[in-house]
């Protein structure tokens, strides 16, 4: 055999290794010897029914269920003990929804549904191959399952009683809000609370700007009339919460709640404020959400300076407790 041609095997050889290395690891992580999915499919009694798309519903160990939904609802590369934060929030809303104390006319044949704005997000093996890439898969999928194993069992409770987990992306450094502020009922644990942890680019502001056509065609005040003189105060904003937040805003003489405008409009959050501008009308929101319950990159920033998890759920949710199910569905 030539000094070349084996030169050639050599280089082959090499890169036959590299790619089994490269391509065969994240793949074993999650089907081989230490499998996270078929270990939490082993551990897991529960099952939850889950609507991914009108008509197409999947029943899945819960625990299962939840590494989808933490990998999708927060960055892999977070703190474990956010990630954890929010395995144990996922688990919660979950079961509050298995076990009937959360009904819901959208898709009665199933607990919940994979709408961020609805339930909660959840991506498939498949999805998340193609979010993370394929390199970095297998230690993402690791991180956010060991995030779940390590919580296996745990949810949020009030008074013994599941309580609903709301959270959120960002409060944009304002705070979280009150939940009555934001669905008119009094929760206890989930209060105002401060939040200055979000990122300094999440404290910033986001424009959305609209023409004045399609802006009275959104609220259904189609063809109204609005002299160039008046636009200035075209919108005014009546009052804000205890947060800043908006909380009324009067449009062409017509009052909308900040949470039904933030709707109609598809802005990222009622912390905002308005400007008009000839045929133009700009809002600059702050931060990401309906500010309620956890706010997911202060539990990011609460972690990053040496908090665990229960005491970033326990900050959020005030006078909830993190309790230990004796099996998944108490």
């Amino acid at each position: 055999m030539s000094t070349r041609t084996r030169g050639y095997k050599i280089l082959g050889l090499a890169v036959l290794i590299y790619c089994l290395v490269m391509l065969g690891i994240p793949a074993l992580l999650v089907r081989g010897c230490g499998s996270d999915q078929v270990r939490v499919e082993e551990n897991s009694g529960q099952m939850v029914r889950v609507q991914l798309a009108p008509g197409r519903i999947v029943t899945m160990p819960l625990e299962t269920y939840l590494i989808g939904v933490v990998a999708a609802e927060m960055p892999a590369e977070f703190d474990i003990e956010a990630l954890k934060a929010q395995a144990v929030a996922a688990r919660t809303y979950t079961l509050l929804r298995i076990n009937g104390k959360a009904s819901d006319r959208k898709h009665p044949d199933a607990s919940l549904c994979t709408d961020p704005g609805h339930c909660q997000a959840w991506l498939s093996l498949g999805d998340l191959r193609k979010r993370w890439g394929l390199l970095a898969f297998g230690s993402n999928y690791e991180k956010v399952a060991s995030a779940v194993r390590a919580t296996a069992g745990e949810v949020l409770v009030y008074h013994d009683e599941l309580i609903d987990p709301v959270y959120h992306a960002s409060c944009g450094g304002r705070g979280t809000e009150d939940a009555k502020e934001v669905w008119g009922q009094d929760i206890p644990y989930l209060k105002r609370v401060p939040c200055r942890w979000d990122p300094p680019e999440k404290q910033g502001v986001v424009a959305t700007s609209f023409s004045m056509k399609d802006f009275f065609n959104r609220l259904g005040i189609a063809g109204k009339a609005v002299p160039a003189s008046n636009t200035g105060g075209l919108v005014q904003v009546l009052d804000r919460t205890g947060s800043g937040r908006v909380r009324r805003v009067e449009i062409a003489s017509q009052v909308f709640r900040g949470v039904e405008l933030r709707k109609i409009l598809g802005l990222r959050s009622t912390d905002f404020t308005v400007r008009t501008t000839g045929d133009r009308v700009t809002f600059y929101t702050r931060g990401y959400g309906h500010a309620v319950g956890m706010c997911q990159y202060g539990a990011q920033g609460l972690a990053l300076r040496g908090q665990s998890y229960r005491q970033i759920l326990e900050y959020y949710y005030r006078g909830a407790t993190v309790k230990k199910l004796t099996k998944a569905g108490d």
